[in-house]
């Protein structure tokens, strides 16, 4: 079966090769691995002990970084290095001072998985939340490198659990510990005989907490909403696009927007700018003599989750497609969450929903009712940030439960 996994992924990245002639991203991801054994050799410092931390794109880097601070706490012998498989994490972290060293992961193959090792030689290797590559876990195994999975969410309908999931479930059993985010993750392993797991919850809600804690300000959103109601849209796609410009150019009420969108490209942002009809400013352009304007764009990465401090109404897109974005970083803020309908493999989405701090919408007409309902309800929005704020911290401490369990096992 190995053979076939092989195959299968060698021809992902010739398929990755042929694309990068069309797409950008996927020429950033060629380019990115071009060299790249060589950069490892001239980049790593000898004589150091590390750790290597797997990460699949940005979203596991956040998920994942209440771990690092930690580890850089009470490990502060060994020297973190992240990999990212995607150019956008990349991008975002490779200056990020959290970690000593950021490469792109070499595709996994069994000689890439023994050239790796040879370079990084690692105390440990952690995967965050999923990433599970075949020959880099047996190369870890083989070499009797603990290995570590955390933040993982299984689903009964996950490869691993299906009678032709056999070889992805070995991988599995290789890995030394998975921490997962609930008791039914721990259950549909327990079925399988995979007796290594903790229930230890979801990093990103310590990631949240923390940044809100930060307190960090946005001068430039301070300036913009002038103390107004604001609607805030995250990490939206074209279709959420749709139904919230919709929203804004229908709106009559006093209410500032903004709007960060999942891809910044000047494509992206072009196609987004035409949706509106009432006066928009880009956060890179924005001035004070365009405090006025009714809408702002964020042409930048990095700021969503600062920037939901500042709202009162938020949503989250990606649920017109494979699935929501963070929902936790404006639940963290006791902000009412509004989602399209692809959210049900979320826990903390189900969680939301049952207790009434997240609101599902499938078009514009059900986007403005529930708009209308919430804007200035300040009775419905006070309940609201009560329950999103106990869920949230009924949540935290997953972090303290990896770190304990890796202190015990470490110092045997």
């Amino acid at each position: 079966m190995a053979i076939f996994y092989f195959i299968a992924v060698k021809c992902y990245g010739l398929f990755i090769a042929v694309g990068s002639i069309f797409n950008d991203k996927a020429r950033q991801w060629m380019r990115g691995r071009k060299g790249l054994f060589s950069l490892m050799r001239t980049t790593l410092k000898p004589d150091e002990q590390r750790i290597w931390i797997h990460c699949s794109s940005l979203g596991e880097f956040e998920q994942g970084r209440p771990v690092m601070e930690r580890m850089r706490q009470e490990f502060p012998q060994f020297k973190l290095v992240v990999t990212f498989f995607s150019p956008s994490g990349y991008k975002a972290k490779k200056l990020d001072t959290i970690a000593d060293y950021v490469f792109y992961l070499p595709l996994d193959g069994p000689h890439n998985a023994k050239r790796f090792l040879d370079l990084v030689k690692p105390h440990a290797a952690f995967f965050v939340k999923y990433e599970f590559w075949h020959f880099y876990i047996y190369e870890c195994k083989r070499r009797k490198i603990p290995s570590y999975a955390f933040s993982c969410n299984f689903r009964p309908s996950q490869v691993y659990f299906q009678w032709y999931g056999f070889f992805f479930d070995k991988i599995l059993r290789r890995i030394s510990h998975i921490f997962v985010q609930n008791q039914r993750s721990l259950e549909l392993l327990y079925k399988r005989s995979i007796p290594h797991v903790t229930v230890s919850g979801d990093t990103r809600f310590d990631r949240v907490v923390a940044t809100r804690d930060n307190n960090r300000s946005l001068e430039i959103v301070e300036i913009f909403h002038q103390n107004k109601k604001v609607f805030i849209a995250g990490s939206t796609w074209p279709a959420d696009d749709d139904i919230i410009c919709k929203l804004i150019n229908d709106c009559t009420d006093d209410y500032k927007f903004i709007i960060a969108p999942h891809e910044i490209s000047e494509a992206k942002l072009s196609e987004l700018l035409q949706k509106i009809k009432k006066s928009v400013v880009r956060y890179s352009q924005f001035t004070i003599d365009k405090k006025e304007c009714d809408v702002m764009i964020i042409d930048n990465i990095g700021l969503l989750s600062t920037l939901y401090r500042y709202g009162t109404i938020t949503y989250v897109g990606g649920g017109f497609g494979t699935g929501i974005h963070n929902i936790l970083e404006p639940a963290v803020y006791g902000l009412p969450v509004i989602v399209a309908p692809q959210y049900s493999k979320f826990n903390e989405a189900l969680a939301l929903l049952k207790i009434r701090g997240m609101f599902v919408v499938k078009n514009h007409q059900t986007l403005k009712t529930v708009f209308d309902d919430l804007k200035y309800n300040f009775e419905k929005l006070q309940a609201i940030k009560t329950a999103n704020l106990k869920y949230i911290d009924q949540q935290k401490g997953a972090t303290d439960i990896i770190i304990n369990y890796l202190k015990l096992n470490w110092e045997e």
